[in-house]
């Protein structure tokens, strides 16, 4: 299935422009960037081994925060963008099995390319204030 990670330059310039919309109003929408402040901080106090443990409960809870998000309250607007990552209209994305888009995703994930590209449309959402 064509993706990010496996498109042409001039593919990947078009594509991403219509990513980059999606993204915004997903980000919003989600309010992703701003699920681990819904949780209490950590006491700076605590002992070194008790504050990584801490740390590593609160990862995983934000983790958890992020999927019941993205997944359970905004299921439709996570499959838009998937499917425009894989070039894929997302009116169309059902026409497609899973199994494809699986695929898609471990292949961009691995792609240091494509995880810079996202990573930078997160910074671009902070600098416009759409996130925290």
């Amino acid at each position: 299935m064509k993706n990010l990670a496996n498109c042409s330059p001039r593919e990947f310039v078009r594509q991403t422009a219509k990513i980059r919309h999606a993204v915004e109003k997903w980000l919003k929408v989600t309010d992703i960037m701003n699920i681990r402040k819904k949780l209490p901080e950590v006491a700076k106090d605590l002992p070194e081994d008790e504050r990584e443990q801490t740390y590593a409960e609160r990862g995983k809870q934000v983790v958890t925060m992020a999927l019941d998000t993205i997944m359970d309250e905004h299921p439709d607007e996570t499959a838009d963008l998937l499917a425009l990552c894989c070039f894929v209209n997302p009116e169309e994305s059902d026409n497609y099995p899973m199994s494809d888009y699986l695929g898609a995703i471990t292949e961009m994930i691995n792609n240091e390319d494509v995880v810079r590209f996202f990573m930078s449309l997160v910074r671009l959402a902070r600098t416009l204030g759409l996130t925290a």
